[in-house]
């Protein structure tokens, strides 16, 4: 997109009625929705700042970008995507922003697609092209489940970056460190993907209506392939954090009869607990959890 071009789309946008008149006259927050509506297009602009893509100048850090949005609502962050000179996809489950949007898919002049469908039965390869940067305000009700699946499918993949929202004792969680009081299963399959930021937090009181909690806004950076067995990495971590007090040759017992062979082949003390291995202690673990699974298959 040029300058120009650019240049108009920012002005068309800046002429649309203000974000609390669109929610005013047909989009209310619902709760069932885990809907919390940002309308301060300052912090709008800042989260897109954040989802940069690679290469991209100060003026439109998302220049000639993809970007995913899941859960538009009345359309404020969908507004800063745009006017960073991103082209943008958004998935909303809620039919009533089909309408509330239409003005915004109108000036944006083939830039903004607006799928009405639930982002967690999304088919993301095929709706997506490669190489798309995800950037939502997630719902509550959705979030962790979502990060889990964009971590978990075929590697690399479909994002080249993910900007999200999320409630702030999420956000530890996701970026917590061993011996930590968050650090658990998903710190580990996060740490075994992607590299993981969490960039700044955000009062309840800039939402409408205002949560209970406060959020974060994390960067997700995918990893280079490792070959992690993620079957494997998440039956371990099931066992090791389900008795996150035990030591592992007692929380293990859930997996395996001999927990001491398979800490063995992983090198790992046995009297350590989940909470204090790495997250190269883990995938080791998983490594070995998947060699002797298949070893014992193979026996069969």
């Amino acid at each position: 997109m040029s300058d120009s071009a650019l240049a108009g789309l920012r002005e068309r946008i800046d002429a649309l009625p203000p974000l609390r008149e669109v929610v005013a006259e047909g989009l209310p927050a619902r709760k069932s929705l885990g809907q919390h509506f940002l309308f301060d297009l300052n912090l709008t602009d800042k989260i897109a700042r954040t989802a940069r893509a690679p290469g991209a100048g100060t003026d439109a850090p998302l220049a000639g970008a993809t970007v995913v949005e899941v859960g538009p609502g009345p359309g404020g962050l969908t507004r800063s995507l745009l006017k960073a000179g991103a082209t943008v996809i958004a998935i909303e489950k809620d039919q009533r922003a089909g309408e509330v949007l239409g003005p915004l898919v109108d000036v944006a002049e083939g830039r903004l697609t607006l799928v009405t469908a639930d982002a967690l039965a999304t088919d993301w390869r095929s709706l997506v092209p490669a190489g798309a940067t995800i950037c939502a305000n997630l719902p509550y009700n959705v979030a962790t489940p979502l990060i889990v699946d964009w971590l978990t499918g075929p590697w690399p993949p479909w994002w080249t970056s993910a900007t999200v929202m999320v409630q702030r004792e999420v956000a530890d969680r996701i970026v917590a460190a061993p011996a930590s009081a968050d650090y658990g299963r998903l710190s580990v399959l996060t740490g075994a993907r992607a590299f993981a930021t969490s960039v700044f937090d955000v009062s309840p009181s800039a939402f409408v209506p205002p949560p209970k909690v406060w959020s974060s806004v994390v960067r997700l950076d995918p990893k280079p392939e490792t070959g992690v067995p993620l079957k494997a990495l998440e039956r371990v971590t099931a066992a090791a954090f389900g008795q996150r007090r035990k030591m592992l040759r007692s929380s293990l017992k859930a997996l395996t009869a001999e927990p001491e062979a398979l800490l063995a082949a992983a090198a790992i003390d046995p009297t350590q607990r989940a909470e204090r291995l790495t997250i190269d202690d883990f995938i080791r673990l998983a490594h070995a959890w998947d060699g002797l699974s298949q070893a014992v298959a193979t026996a069969r």
